[in-house]
């Protein structure tokens, strides 16, 4: 997965990043879209809003699905 420009492989580097993220900083985030691409790639899109530099922003989830299981998702405004 790749988020901030920064790739990030393996079940241990995803369950550290996430747990990064998820306490770096406050804030909310809601689903404002999602469509499916194509039948292994989708599209959400988030508006999150808290005490991160710039305070709002529109994030695009791309992701790829594999026999069910995500196998790649890159995160991106």
């Amino acid at each position: 997965m790749t988020d901030e420009g920064k790739t990030h492989r393996g079940a241990r580097a995803i369950e550290t990043w996430l747990t990064r993220s998820a306490s770096e900083y406050t804030y909310t985030i809601e689903l404002t879209g999602a469509h499916k691409v194509d039948p292994d790639h989708y599209l959400a899109t988030h508006h999150l809003e808290g005490n991160f530099p710039g305070g709002a922003v529109d994030l695009h989830y791309c992701f790829t699905l594999s026999d069910g299981l995500i196998e790649n998702l890159v995160i991106e405004p």
